[in-house]
């Protein structure tokens, strides 16, 4: 199971003063703080999540391959429950590679067509090319806007995307600033853009009415609250990224002992031999204190 690396919330009043998050304001405003920073605190250790099957899905990423890498054995299990899942790539993936006689322009269009061929194979027809410059992604309000857009016209349940605040996997790896950048503007994208009516009234004119998502699953974290069961579909998910051969070459070798590594590691506590993590945020739940006990297992699927 998945368990929490923190210790137990046991703070009262005086603690959370001498650790300066609250400050003296009287009996009244120290319960309704300390109430607060209970919940604060709760959302902080994580609270149990179930597995579901959206009925529509948009998956928004930096890079052709990054979904492959993150979810597509997720996606390929949702395809077969049901959904129907649209992936969207911010960049071109013009950047991904070392051959001196590779051009960007042509590393773009050969990046564009793995990706469509990657998502077949999981059941995935659509795939939306933002068309930004590789390695150069910010995430400014222009990218906003266009996810925004995005949002709106595909009308997804949930929205997967990169974690913006992983910038170091342990001491083997710091995260791609356009993992980050993509993460940063989709979540900005689904709040306040998203289902505000009024953030974007030039979206109305065209007819994008607001979005109501139930949830939103963060990929590439490093405190997951779901792990989702992908024994089923690892196949699947290794014969996706297969098809980046512009990045693993004709033959996948080490690239897939790799990925099952990552997959048998991410269910390593759970009851089934691979897994892909995500953070998970849902909206449609009603509210429930945290957790008393920390070390109790989250949600498994």
């Amino acid at each position: 199971m998945i368990r929490s690396s923190r210790g137990r919330w046991g703070w009262g009043i005086e603690q959370a003063r001498d650790q300066q998050i609250l400050p003296d304001r009287g009996i009244l405003a120290d319960r309704w703080a300390l109430g607060f920073l209970s919940w604060v605190m709760g959302c902080e250790l994580g609270v149990e999540m179930e597995y579901w099957t959206p009925a529509r899905a948009l998956v928004v990423a930096a890079h052709p391959d990054d979904i492959e890498f993150g979810c597509a054995g997720t996606v390929a299990r949702w395809v077969q429950e049901g959904a129907h899942v649209t992936y969207a790539l911010v960049t071109n993936g013009a950047a991904g590679s070392s051959d001196p006689e590779m051009t960007r322009e042509r590393l773009a269009e050969l990046r564009e067509a793995e990706a469509r061929a990657a998502g077949k194979v999981v059941g995935v027809d659509h795939v939306e090319f933002l068309g930004y410059e590789d390695g150069l992604l910010e995430p400014t309000l222009e990218v906003r806007e266009k996810i925004v857009r995005l949002i709106r016209r595909v009308r997804p349940e949930v929205v997967v995307t990169t974690d913006p605040t992983t910038r170091y996997f342990a001491d083997r790896y710091i995260n791609h600033p356009d993992h980050r950048a993509a993460g940063e503007a989709t979540l900005a994208a689904v709040i306040p853009g998203s289902d505000t009516r009024l953030a974007y009234p030039e979206l109305l004119e065209e007819g994008l009415e607001p979005v109501k998502l139930v949830g939103v699953w963060l990929m590439m974290n490093m405190e997951p609250n779901l792990v989702v069961d992908i024994g089923e579909f690892i196949d699947k998910k290794i014969e996706s990224l297969a098809c980046h051969v512009t990045q693993i070459g004709d033959d996948l070798g080490e690239e897939g002992g790799f990925v099952r590594g990552m997959a048998e590691f991410s269910a390593a506590d759970q009851p089934f031999q691979y897994g892909e993590a995500f953070r998970v945020f849902r909206y449609d739940l009603p509210w429930e204190p945290p957790r008393s006990d920390p070390e109790a297992p989250l949600s498994e699927a």
